[in-house]
């Protein structure tokens, strides 16, 4: 199991560090406006929002790789916390921007928080 857990937490971990490089980097190209829907000129207009939910994005990604080459008890805690932060801010994001965050950040994180958790 503990296996698993430190698969789910590489994939939510890779998952962060794509957003990191579709908000900070082609917001404004094609798969960024694809995203949203959003024309060159919104694109544009709201790249350097996008360009900071990248960078917290990537805290995340960085907090989980933390958790996971850290030995134990530490790298399960940072596992716990930064997993946790995943699952709130998809949730926060789901209620306030779009019901796909659901899916696409916070059951993804809740599923490697809970394998962690059996893991541990």
């Amino acid at each position: 199991m503990e296996t698993l857990a430190n698969v789910l937490v590489g994939l939510v971990a890779a998952l962060h560090a794509y957003i990191l490089v579709l908000e900070m980097f082609l917001w404004e190209k094609k798969p960024g406006r694809g995203l949203h829907g959003f024309d060159p000129q919104m694109a544009k207009a709201t790249a350097p929002l996008a360009a900071n939910q990248g960078l917290y994005n990537g805290f995340l990604a960085a907090g989980l790789v933390w958790g996971l080459i850290a030995a134990d008890p530490t790298g399960f805690r940072a596992q716990v916390f930064f997993l946790s932060c995943v699952v709130i801010a998809g949730v926060y994001g789901t209620v306030t921007a779009n019901r796909r965050i659901l899916f696409a950040q916070a059951l993804p994180g809740a599923i490697a928080l809970a394998a962690v958790l059996i893991a541990q």
